[in-house]
């Protein structure tokens, strides 16, 4: 197992970054919480005590989807066009019911893995589009290619073997949960103190059937 927490290129303490994630923060946004909590609490429950991994708070949950920039470097004016070219697209597009689970041991910690992915990769051309159409495509951050939409459960804190793991996990049967993604949101992102948290600065239905509470970007 490697550690996570290692501090990424530009990244360092206090920074935000924003990006846009699926989450998991209420019913208004996402369906089937409670039974994604209780697959949640089945795995963390098993992964509970073991040296060197940090859980992720049910509260912030996420699977990521797109960057832009960060805060300081991306300015508010083009932030509003990208939220208003994102909206337009995922104005287009449906709901995405997903599976979440079995969970998996991987380099830095414990995944949900999702499908279909193929449902996640909608949702991420059409952001990708509407950055390009305000920065244009050269300056889309983040390679097109590459992207595994994932869960991550517990990351890792140590560089070691991951058999105490992997053994935990075999210890349970596997679990999955379905869950609806109604919305996408951009966020202001933090990773310090080993948790990613965030602020809302805007909130973007995929379809037509939400009401949108206003950008934030403060």
């Amino acid at each position: 197992m490697r550690r996570h927490w290692w501090w990424r290129p530009g990244w360092r303490p206090g920074r935000r970054l924003y990006a846009w994630h699926l989450t998991f923060g209420d019913q208004t946004v996402s369906r089937g919480l409670a039974d994604l909590r209780r697959v949640v609490g089945g795995y963390q429950a098993r992964l509970a005590g073991l040296p060197g991994l940090d859980l992720v708070p049910v509260e912030w949950l996420h699977l990521t989807v797109q960057g832009i920039g960060f805060a300081g470097e991306v300015g508010a004016g083009d932030a509003e066009r990208i939220v208003a070219a994102v909206r337009r697209r995922c104005a287009t597009l449906a709901p995405v019911r997903l599976t979440l689970g079995p969970a998996v041991l991987q380099a830095e910690g414990v995944w949900l893995p999702v499908a279909p992915q193929a449902a996640v990769r909608r949702v991420r051309a059409a952001v990708r589009a509407g950055i390009a159409e305000v920065w244009g495509a050269a300056r889309v951050p983040e390679p097109a290619g590459g992207f595994t939409p994932h869960v991550s459960l517990a990351y890792s804190d140590t560089d070691g073997p991951d058999e105490p793991y992997a053994a935990a996990l075999s210890g349970i049967a596997p679990r999955s949960a379905s869950v609806e993604f109604r919305t996408i949101r951009l966020i202001a992102l933090r990773r310090d103190e080993h948790l990613y948290r965030w602020e809302t600065a805007a909130t973007v239905p995929l379809g037509l059937h939400i009401e949108i509470s206003d950008a934030n970007w403060s």
